[in-house]
């Protein structure tokens, strides 16, 4: 087995296609592949290659300032994918110990486990979605039989929206006394396909505020979230994405997307300008599943049932709007608050789902 570092435009399309080869059509939902261009920028990527020449495995590795900080040092590995192979793993993880200099390995994340990234552990049957990770089954075996360990372990969820009208039926037991509302000068904000890019940093400004008591969130910066909502605008189902105003100040948010992932497969996770044109022209085949890709209320208000009112004002915009599924991205198993809001909802967990850590070489 021979890794090399990606080089030449050849070697970066081997990077994209190759787990498009290797994961079934129907469940893995590729990242774009601009993003893994841009990851270039701050990760080295590299192939695993036989010794016929052919592409067995993949994986990258950079370091990250802020993980450090939030975490204790560590060697960051990502976009790691491999054929049901101990030599391939090895290959890659050998690799990544070289180059950790003593500090434990932390995966796969691409970049942050606040971007993308995982392991799937269950629910090998369910197919990915955007935001997520799918894998095989050998996939959690494989790093823990090579020494890693769990960390942030988590479930992505899955509620069925049965179709059913809007109304008070399909509040989904959200409760909320609505005399609130005057008493507390309480306004829900909407999403705007033509303001999208002056309310981004209103939610960054709520969602660096919310998830920094997380194990592994940092924040992120104005340039990842650029990133990360990038063609969002013209896909953005206004409905979904909501924040909660108190007196005049942003205190709880919900950002929720039409799933595109079946989209996704189809074009092998290239979204240029054609492929976003197509989109375009067919959005309306992707309003029936939704993805809740991320959810928070600032410290200071929390407990107080802000994110209980927003989420009523989602499930009643998507019965209105005819959705039938509603997934969300991981929900570490110590967060029993968020987990509790998709069983409300009678949702159930998806996918198992988790990083992993191994400690530094003796």
């Amino acid at each position: 087995m021979r890794l090399t570092p990606v080089q030449s435009r050849a070697d970066l399309r081997a990077f994209v296609e190759f787990p498009l080869r290797l994961h079934p059509t129907d469940r893995y939902v590729p990242l774009l592949s601009s993003v893994i261009a841009a990851h270039r920028h701050t990760a080295e990527l590299f192939l695993v290659r036989d010794r016929h020449g052919a592409v067995v495995g993949r994986t990258s590795m950079h370091r990250s300032a802020a993980f450090d900080t939030k975490v204790g040092p560590r060697q960051l590995f990502g976009h790691t994918e491999f054929v049901d192979d101990e030599a391939v793993f090895a290959t890659i993880m050998d690799a990544v110990e070289a180059r950790a200099a003593g500090r434990p390995l932390f995966g796969p994340v691409a970049l942050l486990p606040n971007q993308t990234g995982g392991v799937i552990t269950s629910g090998f049957a369910d197919r990915g979605f955007v935001d997520s990770a799918w894998n095989p089954a050998y996939y959690p075996s494989m790093y823990e039989r090579h020494g890693f360990h769990r960390r942030f372990e988590a479930d992505t969820w899955l509620v069925d929206l049965g179709g059913r009208p809007t109304g008070a039926d399909h509040d989904r037991g959200f409760a909320f006394d609505d005399a609130r509302m005057t008493a507390e000068q309480l306004v829900i904000r909407h999403g705007s396909r033509r303001h999208l890019s002056r309310q981004l940093p209103i939610l960054r400004q709520m969602l660096n505020a919310s998830f920094t008591q997380l194990g592994y969130y940092t924040d992120i910066s104005a340039e990842q979230l650029a990133e990360q909502t990038d063609g969002l605008a013209f896909l953005l189902d206004e409905g979904l994405l909501l924040w909660l105003e108190k007196a005049g100040r942003p205190v709880a948010f919900v950002v929720t997307v039409p799933d595109i992932s079946e989209y996704l497969m189809t074009v092998g996770g290239r979204l240029g300008v054609l492929n976003q044109l197509r989109l375009l022209a067919t959005r309306g085949r992707y309003r029936s599943d939704a993805v809740l890709i991320i959810k928070g209320t600032v410290p200071d208000e929390q407990s107080k049932g802000y994110l209980t009112l927003l989420s009523r004002e989602l499930h009643r915009n998507l019965a209105s709007s005819g959705y039938q599924t509603l997934r969300s991205t991981f929900v570490e198993r110590t967060n029993v608050a968020s987990a509790a809001q998709y069983r409300r909802a009678g949702g159930r967990p998806l996918h198992g789902y988790t990083f992993y850590e191994r400690g530094a070489a003796a």
